[in-house]
C-alpha cells in the first residue's frame, strides 16, 4: 500500500485540514494522517464516508491504476 496522494489532494482542494476531515468522520486526525501516508487500510465504511465528505467516488480515491503504484 502506497501513499494516498489522491485523498490528500482532494482534502486540500476541499479546504479541509486533517483534523476537520477527521471531525466530520468521527475519527482521529492520526487516522486520516495514517491513511494518507499509506500506513492504515481504512474500512469500507470509512472509505465511503471519506468519499461522501470529499464529493468523490471510491475509484477516485482508493483504486490503484495498473502501473501507478509507488516503486
Amino acid at each position: 500500500m502506497g501513499k494516498n496522494f489522491a485523498m490528500k489532494d482532494a482534502r486540500t482542494k476541499a479546504g479541509l485540514s486533517q483534523q476537520e476531515l477527521a471531525d466530520r468522520l468521527g475519527v482521529s486526525r492520526q487516522t486520516i494522517n495514517a491513511i494518507e501516508k499509506g500506513d492504515y487500510n481504512p474500512t469500507i465504511r470509512l472509505c465511503v464516508g471519506i468519499c461522501r465528505v470529499l464529493g468523490l467516488t471510491l475509484n477516485d480515491l482508493f483504486w490503484e491504476e495498473e502501473g501507478t503504484k509507488e516503486k
